[in-house]
């Protein structure tokens, strides 16, 4: 039962972050789900006129502006679960590192959950279950590099753990629970055909990882499948 509970998605529009508002419409959940271009968003618009529990709102994680502004448009709203999902892969290599690249990925993938987070903290500290969950990646792991490679990908996800981590500290007096996920290898237009897991296995997972964290918990790295992962 969704006991009237609301939840704010970004990158709604695709992959992860559409299944997430899937499952949880069909659960019975408030869904606010924010994606850049809503008019092409076909797919989640057509979610939408399948749920009427389903608010599709225009968001550009990359415009902090914007950010603060969808905050003031939803001032009145208590938001249970912030999923801070929008995420970009720019590629790289040794040979080949574009610095634009790597600065909107820091700016989209690092600091964007964080003025996502200080933006809506009011939002999520007013509601009943008060969670922020952030995708993150195995990939930002400094313990699980293994194969080298990936620096603007890696190195903007190991910082947004950084940044969730410490999120968790400063946000605990507010009473908001900090969790940072990790999707698995997902079946998606990022992670590729021969992923090992599809969008509905990930979300199903980590819901219930958001489910069961509280502040005991907080701060912690967590997988799909429940398992800790190492920083």
């Amino acid at each position: 039962m969704s006991k009237n509970y609301q939840v704010l998605i970004t990158g709604a529009n695709r992959g992860i972050g559409l299944e997430f508002v899937s499952q949880y419409a069909l659960d019975g959940w408030n869904v606010l789900a924010c994606c850049r271009t809503p008019s092409t968003a076909t797919a989640l618009q057509a979610l939408a006129k399948t749920y009427s529990n389903i608010q599709v709102l225009p968001l550009d994680v990359e415009d902090f502006a914007q950010i603060e502004s969808l905050a003031m448009q939803l001032k009145d709203s208590k938001i249970d679960v912030l999923i801070n999902n929008a995420g970009i892969y720019p590629e790289s290599d040794l040979t080949d590192i574009s610095t634009n690249d790597w600065l909107k990925a820091f700016r989209v993938n690092s600091m964007a959950p964080l003025k996502m987070a200080m933006a809506f903290s009011s939002h999520v500290a007013n509601s009943q279950l008060k969670k922020v969950a952030t995708l993150s990646s195995k990939m930002g792991s400094l313990e699980d590099n293994t194969s080298g490679g990936s620096y603007i990908y890696r190195s903007s996800k190991a910082a947004a753990n950084m940044v969730m981590k410490s999120l968790s500290i400063d946000l605990r007096p507010l009473g908001i629970t900090v969790v940072t996920l990790h999707p698995g290898w997902v079946q998606t237009e990022m992670g590729g055909s021969n992923a090992l897991i599809d969008t509905k296995t990930s979300v199903s997972g980590m819901r219930d990882v958001i489910e069961r964290s509280n502040l005991d918990t907080t701060g912690q790295f967590i997988a799909y499948d429940g398992k800790p992962i190492p920083w």
